[in-house]
């Protein structure tokens, strides 16, 4: 039997529980799971890739080990689709939270088949739970001082905390 391996791709600054839903789902349904996060240039991020990446560690090894999946992370500042052809995978996974996303989705998955027709799209739906979660939201309510505790896991609190205290003390 082929090994089913599934990359999931996305920023991950931070890792929310929207996230940690669509990794849990996707480690029922492959053998391994690589996360790729996307590095871009132009884009300053508020955690490092380095500190994305133990964050995604931290709190993924826990679920992907439930499931009995193989998790680990990469880094790409490339196409995805390089990315899953590097990592052996023969599956995307994409969350959708909404219309919206469906909408870009499904232009992503047909331009990624184009590229490469031998790694197929697989979308999971955001549990009604965590639909409204996104990293950017997340981001802006932690600066602003708000409670991110239900949109994050505590290690992840943590951390955002950490950054704001951090840039609070760096602006003084």
């Amino acid at each position: 039997m082929t090994k089913r391996i599934a990359l999931y791709t996305g920023s991950f600054d931070p890792v929310t529980n929207g996230h940690l839903d669509v990794i849990r789902n996707a480690c029922r349904l492959a053998d391994e799971l690589v996360v790729g996060i996307g590095v871009h240039p132009g884009k300053t991020p508020m955690f490092s890739a380095d500190e994305r990446q133990a964050l995604l560690a931290e709190v993924c090894q826990p679920i992907a080990a439930a499931e009995n999946c193989v998790f680990r992370t990469i880094t790409f500042d490339d196409l995805a689709v390089w990315a899953a052809q590097r990592a052996g995978a023969s599956l995307f996974i994409r969350g959708l939270r909404d219309g919206t996303d469906l909408d870009y989705e499904m232009q992503m998955a047909g331009m990624n088949a184009a590229m490469a027709p031998d790694v197929q799209t697989v979308f999971l739906p955001a549990s009604p739970t965590v639909r409204p979660i996104t990293a950017t939201l997340v981001r802006q309510i932690a600066v602003m001082g708000g409670d991110i505790t239900t949109f994050v896991p505590p290690a992840v609190a943590r951390a955002l905390a950490t950054k704001v205290a951090a840039r609070v003390a760096n602006k003084t």
